[in-house]
């Protein structure tokens, strides 16, 4: 069947308009072909289309009516036939460039659906969206390199991924639609999420929860993702600022692990044990464990933990510490060391005794801190209290 197609394509001749509709009855024919006879009667239609005697007034148009049919064929073919007529526009795609754009996107749609993410976001790549000779649209291209980012992402390669996020930066203040700045705003989160960037992505995700246009329910996934990555955060002044923030947000409280939160804001001491419900919400590269056997959110909890012992204790054995924090007391030794070291907690450690000290800060900033809790409080009861009996409230409120 190739064969005879093959014949009646070297017999093609005319005008440009009658190349072209030969052209295009020979695919009307080669369409209606069985799978197997079709892949080899359409490669054979793009050896002649891509020939150099064949007019780009005329092979331009045919590859977009190629490019019809492959969207119909099955995933398979469509895939092995993409390929083929990359390889042979190779030598020219500035001839082909809006055709091999539009083929890439529709390939790299196919490898996506397989969730062969690396394959996908590669096809993508090779767009020459910045060096090519046509004028991409700002949107094309900000929606080209969001999609790169996202695959890159789902392949658990953040490092690409954040290549092409700093590209989509540049454009995403042009574009005019909404839309594409949130899905920018949510890729840059995503990326900081897998880079344990964790408190700069709460803070991507907090102001995407608060964002009118994105949909209830996904503003309410931005703000549980934000909470889960000020957990997963290194215990510090600027994670407790974060947990201040989040604490205040009545949504919160709507939340499967919002006792987390509040003991965590509360400064109280937190079991490995309670986590089980909160654990089985983390994404795999929240999961990751470190060399000593430790998981990101063993140490969250345990720098936590020891900032909450230090508001506890002036002074404790190393042994002591450890028990406290369920671990050895070299580790306990280490995980205070390491906060000490970078201003995370105040103290010193005596390692001749093995006695760690903390450092109390001033008394008037502490009492501070526990009035505004007290305020915290009073006003959540005042809250309830007004959407329990608003006309009780209301009279109350008049003297």
């Amino acid at each position: 069947m190739a064969q005879q197609v093959r014949i009646q394509l070297s017999q093609i001749s005319g005008n440009h308009r009658e190349i072209s509709d030969k052209y295009k009855e020979i695919l009307g024919f080669v369409k209606c072909l069985d799978p197997d006879n079709q892949l080899d009667c359409m490669k054979a239609i793009v050896d002649s289309l891509l020939n150099d005697s064949v007019s780009l007034v005329v092979s331009r148009p045919i590859l977009g009516d190629v490019q019809a049919i492959i969207s119909e064929m099955p995933d398979e073919s469509a895939k092995i036939l993409s390929h083929y007529i990359l390889e042979k526009a190779s030598s020219r795609t500035i001839s082909f460039e809006d055709q091999i754009a539009s083929l890439r996107q529709n390939l790299a749609d196919i490898y996506e659906r397989e969730q062969n993410w690396k394959e996908s976001a590669n096809i993508l790549v090779g767009i020459p969206l910045e060096s090519g000779q046509r004028a991409y649209a700002v949107d094309y291209k900000l929606e080209t390199y969001l999609k790169i980012a996202r695959l890159f992402l789902e392949d658990e390669d953040p490092i690409q991924a954040e290549a092409y996020i700093n590209r989509a930066s540049l454009l995403q203040a042009e574009t005019k639609k909404p839309q594409l700045q949130i899905h920018y705003k949510v890729c840059y989160a995503r990326v900081l999420d897998f880079r344990r960037k964790f408190l700069e992505a709460a803070q991507r995700y907090n102001e995407l929860s608060y964002k009118v246009i994105v949909h209830e329910a996904e503003r309410m996934t931005a703000l549980q993702k934000a909470v889960i990555c000020t957990i997963l955060a290194s215990a510090g002044q600027q994670r407790s600022r974060m947990l201040a923030n989040l604490y205040k947000d009545e949504r919160c409280q709507q939340l499967p692990f919002y006792n987390v939160l509040e003991k965590m804001y509360l400064e109280r001491l937190i079991r490995l044990s309670e986590l089980a419900d909160f654990e089985a919400l983390l994404q795999p590269h929240q999961k990751a464990v470190s060399s000593d056997g430790s998981s990101i959110l063993d140490r969250a909890v345990m720098e936590h933990n020891l900032l909450a012992i230090s508001k506890l204790y002036y002074s404790i054995r190393l042994d002591e510490l450890g028990a406290l924090l369920d671990v050895d007391p070299n580790r306990a030794e280490k995980i205070a060391s390491h906060m000490i070291s970078e201003g995370r907690m105040n103290g010193s450690i005596d390692q001749i005794d093995s006695v760690v000290y903390f450092e109390r800060k001033k008394t008037l900033p502490t009492w501070d801190k526990q009035i505004q809790r007290l305020c915290d409080q009073v006003n959540k009861v005042v809250d309830l209290i007004g959407t329990v009996s608003p006309e009780w409230m209301e009279k109350k409120m008049e003297f």
